[in-house]
């Protein structure tokens, strides 16, 4: 099935994937932002102390990129009726830096409130880092 815009939507459609580069800069100015200084997200050495493998991303830093990638798409923050997703694994960020993956697929498309509910699927090594991620975006 072929691509089409957020407009053009129809259930079975798909966008994506779409990769969205994380290294420890953006963690960082993601924590200065936020107000998140939890060193899990900045110093490898205390993320290792406590068990992780590396320094991860902040869990609302992965929710937003994925966020914006179904909003570019959509046609603008705008369109983004209802976005959800549950917090399932962390995207580990070594030196090198890392890579969110983000897709979907519409699920349905309500012709009468001209909404269309999205399946979203973020990983990042391999693996899924959110899960029951979802989107109602509108259309028209």
């Amino acid at each position: 099935m072929s691509v089409r815009t957020a407009a053009e939507t129809a259930a079975g459609d798909v966008f994506g994937p779409v990769t969205v580069p994380v290294g420890r800069d953006t963690l960082v100015a993601y924590a200065r932002a936020s107000g998140d200084g939890n060193p899990i997200h900045q110093d490898e050495e205390f993320a290792k102390s406590v068990g992780l493998p590396d320094v991860i991303a902040h869990g609302m830093w992965t929710l937003g990129a994925a966020g914006s990638v179904v909003s570019a798409w959509a046609g603008g923050a705008g369109r983004v009726v209802e976005f959800g997703a549950r917090f399932i694994k962390p995207v580990v960020v070594p030196a090198a830096g890392a890579e969110v993956l983000i897709d979907g697929t519409v699920k349905a498309v309500d012709p009468d409130t001209r909404c269309a509910t999205l399946d979203v699927t973020v990983t990042s090594g391999g693996a899924k880092v959110l899960g029951r991620c979802t989107a109602v975006i509108q259309l028209d």
